[in-house]
């Protein structure tokens, strides 16, 4: 017996991108606050890369929607053996990389080989350890044989770490992306923007836009003058939420208020002394006021979590009385660990406004406890090969925006560095069940583990703000997945 997923439950989406493309196509000037380092989403942890992207320019066997939904990408269809280990991928047919190359079962081999390979510098290397074999069984079709059943394997595949790539182009992938996409990357003026084109070549669904400018503007109230002065017609992930308000009110502009898979964490260095002490790290999450770090940073927005996981999931738990605000107790929790105060510890901060002005109120509160952080701010490349590849800090603050990544616990050179052999056990355990309710209470231990660790200090669910200008349609609201996906947007002046 064998299950198998088709596109047949798409043509209703189909037809409506197909009325949308009667209105007028043009070309979009999307504001974003973060540049890429470069742009091989597949050997780096940077979410600005597939923000470029993920669907515009890369395309995997499976994509996400809008919704969260998995659904069919370059392959229109797989099978799963009734064991769950063998996966058969049908790819659509007459699909071409933008340098007229075809892509086709060899060059699905190549990436999946590639990003498991020992020597691999995918950031998500974790998402193809299953794999056992890739086989080419003809042109448009490849079978994948994992080590162990796997239901989350579609949904793995989907990752912008998973998106197929080719041997012709790979050298310079880190400068000139050749994918399979609506979109062909044109060109990249670093430290200010990256445009692509229209693909009129593409297999699928063509896009509606000719073309699309992504504007790197680190500055919030750099990207509030931009927004006003009509440099830009969209900016996701506004950085600058207290101007919202402002937008809602001009008719020119629209506001859209989403949520996003970003879990923002305080980032504690586990294997730094004394936060290898659990009290240690209990007592920097006590000293935590989430609420004001939401209104103060956030202007409100922003959901208060308590675990790693993302309060729209159906098997969210909510932990965050488990790391109330508490600052007595922070400070009974040091005098047990026989820390010295004030402790000095350096607190690296990168760009996002969540970071930067979340930092300050954050580090006001630690000190308030006998915690003396020592702010750096750092660019973006910086944070990802100092803090994150160098593991060079005492805490950060960032926002964890993959989806449903609670497995990044279960790896101890993470840059965290938690080691817990009962934890990986677990999402060993997890990765290989399929009965959902079993399923279901693995992730309700997982969540209740890391908070019970204290491994980071647990502080919202990080929202999306976009604001566009009224005629602009097809934006994501949510943002299941680090992309801001342009093939089905339209703009009528």
């Amino acid at each position: 017996m064998t299950f198998r997923y088709s596109t047949a439950g798409l043509s209703v989406a189909f037809a409506l991108t197909a009325s949308v493309a009667m209105a007028q196509s043009t070309g979009l000037t999307v504001g974003m606050q973060l540049e890429p380092p470069h742009l091989d989403p597949t050997s780096a942890a940077a979410g600005a890369i597939d923000s470029v992207l993920y669907s515009n320019v890369f395309e995997g066997l499976t994509r996400f929607g809008p919704d969260g939904s998995i659904n069919p990408g370059l392959a229109t269809s797989w099978d799963i053996s009734e064991d769950g280990k063998v996966y058969t991928f049908h790819l659509a047919e007459g699909v071409t990389f933008h340098d007229g190359t075809t892509m086709d079962a060899e060059d699905v081999v190549f990436s999946l080989d590639r990003a498991r390979a020992e020597d691999s510098v995918n950031a998500q290397k974790a998402l193809f350890a299953g794999i056992e074999s890739v086989e080419a069984t003809d042109p448009l079709t490849v079978t994948v044989t994992l080590k162990t059943a796997d239901g989350n394997f579609p949904f793995n595949m989907a990752w912008g770490d998973a998106v197929i790539v080719a041997p012709e182009s790979i050298e310079n992938i880190k400068t000139t992306p050749i994918g399979t996409g609506a979109f062909k990357f044109d060109n990249w003026v670093q430290g200010d923007s990256i445009h692509l084109v229209k693909n009129a070549d593409y297999w699928g669904e063509p896009a509606i836009l000719e073309e699309a400018t992504f504007k790197f503007i680190s500055d919030p109230t750099a990207a509030f003058a931009a927004m006003m002065a009509e440099d830009l017609d969209v900016f996701v992930a506004f950085p600058a939420p207290e101007n919202l308000p402002q937008f809602d009110a001009d008719p020119r502009f629209k506001v859209l208020i989403g949520s996003t898979e970003g879990e923002t964490i305080l980032a504690i260095n586990n294997k730094l002394p004394p936060f290898d002490n659990v009290k240690v790290r209990e007592a920097i999450a006590h000293a935590v006021n989430r609420q004001e770090i939401i209104d103060g940073a956030m202007f409100g927005y922003g959901t208060p979590i308590g675990t790693h996981f993302a309060p729209h999931h159906p098997d969210y738990v909510d932990l965050t009385e488990m790391s109330g605000y508490d600052p007595e107790k922070s400070k009974a929790l040091l005098a047990e660990a026989g820390v010295t105060t004030p402790l000095k510890v350096k607190m690296t901060l990168p760009p996002p406004s969540y970071a930067r002005r979340g930092g300050e109120i954050v580090a006001a509160e630690l000190r308030a406890v006998g915690i003396e952080p020592e702010i750096e701010n750092v660019e973006w490349a910086q944070w990802l090969e100092g803090t994150f590849k160098g593991k060079d800090y005492g805490l950060t603050i960032i926002s964890h925006t993959e989806p449903l990544d609670i497995n990044i616990y279960a790896r101890p050179d993470y840059y965290f560095q938690y080691d817990n052999p009962e934890f990986q056990t677990l999402m060993t355990d997890l990765s290989a069940e399929s009965d959902p309710a079993k399923r279901s209470e693995m992730f309700k231990q997982a969540q209740e583990t890391i908070a019970k660790d204290y491994v980071n200090a647990y502080l919202f669910q990080l929202p999306l703000h976009t604001v566009a200008k009224v005629g602009v349609e097809g934006l994501w609201e949510n943002a299941p997945t680090q992309a801001t996906d342009l093939t089905a947007v339209s703009w009528s002046q």
